[in-house]
């Protein structure tokens, strides 16, 4: 099993601890309510874990290419200018 947070993941714990929580609620079942709410707590920490992790690589990625667009400008090195320039573009949308 990964440790890697995982936003499918994620969101399916979340709907499921929903769907629990809320046959908890019609039951009466207090440990149904109980881990329904857990497990949907959890699947929303995992989901908001899986979008921070993406956004800190992207940002990664968003610096390699102003990089190479930087120094392919001073080196004078229009491929790698040019290379950097669509590769930064590309991952900021």
């Amino acid at each position: 099993m990964s440790t890697e947070p995982n936003k499918t993941t994620g969101q399916f714990h979340s709907t499921k601890g929903t769907v629990v929580e809320t046959i908890g609620n019609l039951t009466g079942a207090t440990s149904w309510q109980q881990s329904g709410r857990q497990e949907h707590a959890s699947g929303e920490a995992e989901v908001k874990a899986a979008e921070s992790k993406a956004y800190v690589e992207g940002a990664g990625d968003r610096i390699e290419g102003k990089k190479d667009s930087i120094v392919g400008a001073v080196t004078g090195d229009k491929q790698q200018q040019t290379k950097g320039k669509s590769f930064y573009h590309l991952i900021r949308r």
